[in-house]
């Protein structure tokens, strides 16, 4: 070590130690913003915190809706659980934001732990910033500098495109911006559990259409992963699975919905099985995982409880015996908010990335999101390392 990195970390013990011993001293946080940014039929949502002194911390709070209102409502809400306090209080954060889901009723589930998430992701962020220290060092640091991403191609495939042609065409699209693996979920047509047998059939043999097609266009050499949506019972998911074997799948993904279903359909097949998308907290994973339900487990750090419950999810996953592989169609921000997390992970296997949704995705952060060859740069910035690029963005409210 020389003078000068001895100097360095010198200075980022001592301010850490003011930090500790009297953040009301130190630089607190005082204000939020929620930014939108259209992206399809959907809207990337952005929380941002400030502190007294100025610093921003950003968070993703994207929860699959068109209009950011509910987010929004909720951020509003949590803000006073923050409000005056270091960032470094991430527990407190935490014991509330527990509480606050707990009382959430079904309907509004998903954007709470969305607003919940992207508060303690600001949170990171902020502390990354006023140690001058990534977020990964916070984490335990790096085990790797690149995170592997898989292009979920399903989202860019809408509507009229949504063919073996449409699928097909940006499945190539992947394979030229050098992706090496590939998601759909080609059953989305389909009723949930369908009980008419011809019904069922014809949705079936129209989703491997699209299995096919994309194995074609990628060749048998990139990975190849589907998701199931839920669509079946575990009966109906075993009987798919063995159809789509001669496509050699890399994993089959949320074939059921059921617990139960999930871990007898993970029982009967030799493929590799992920789910727990829409899982909150250490709590439902732990039971998520008890219940022997898949192979790699999919916290989602924007619907999981952030970094810190992405980080502890990963650890009880390893010690199960599991992969943790982040589910994530998310906006460059909160892929980087995983991103950070995963590079710390001894289980890690892959991230996912929603690949053709917009042609100016990299852009709506600064600097540019770092993505090459279907690998995700993780920076040594501080903080998760970016800041909005205000012209891809909206204020919405705060």
């Amino acid at each position: 070590m020389t003078r000068r990195d001895l100097l360095g970390t010198a200075g980022i013990t001592a301010t850490a130690r003011g930090l500790a011993a009297n953040p009301a001293d130190k630089d607190v946080i005082n204000s939020f913003g929620v930014y939108y940014s259209r992206v399809g039929p959907r809207s990337w949502v952005l929380v941002e915190l400030r502190t007294k002194n100025g610093l921003t911390g950003i968070g993703d709070g994207s929860a699959n809706e068109t209009v950011p209102t509910r987010c929004t409502g909720v951020v509003k809400e949590m803000f006073e659980a923050v409000r005056g306090r270091s960032p470094f209080e991430i527990e407190r954060l935490r014991a509330a934001s527990l509480d606050k889901v707990a009382a959430a009723a079904p309907r509004e589930k998903r954007h709470t732990v969305a607003a919940c998430s992207a508060l303690e992701q600001c949170m990171w962020d902020l502390q990354g910033k006023w140690l001058g220290v990534p977020c990964h060092s916070l984490f335990g640091g790096k085990l790797r500098d690149r995170i592997r991403n898989y292009a979920n191609i399903n989202r860019a495939t809408r509507g009229e495109n949504r063919t073996p042609e449409g699928f097909a065409a940006n499945a190539r699209r992947g394979v030229e911006a050098g992706f090496d693996a590939f998601k759909l979920a080609p059953f989305d047509h389909m009723s949930r559990i369908e009980t008419d047998p011809a019904k069922h059939e014809d949705g079936v043999r129209r989703g491997i259409g699209f299995v096919e097609a994309v194995r074609a266009a990628i060749g048998p050499n990139r990975d190849l992963l589907i998701d199931g949506h839920s669509r079946f019972d575990a009966r109906q998911a075993i009987e798919v699975g063995r159809r789509l074997e001669p496509f050699n799948l890399y994993w089959m993904e949320e074939m059921c919905r059921a617990p139960e279903d999930l871990a007898r359909f993970n029982r009967a097949t030799d493929v590799q099985t992920a789910g727990g998308e829409m899982l909150w907290s250490v709590k439902e994973f732990s039971a998520y995982i008890r219940a022997d339900t898949v192979d790699t487990v999919m916290p989602d750090v924007k619907y999981c409880g952030g970094m810190y419950e992405l980080k502890k999810i990963a650890v009880i996953a390893e010690g199960a015996g599991l992969l943790t592989s982040p589910h994530g169609p998310a906006s460059p921000v909160g892929n980087m908010a995983a991103a950070h997390v995963c590079a710390t992970m001894p289980n890690f296997d892959i991230l996912e990335l929603a690949f053709g949704e917009v042609h100016w995705r990299a852009d709506t952060v600064r600097p540019s999101e770092d993505l090459q060859d279907g690998y995700l740069t993780v920076p040594d910035r501080p903080g998760i390392g970016y800041e909005m690029n205000s012209e891809y963005w909206d204020k919405y409210a705060g």
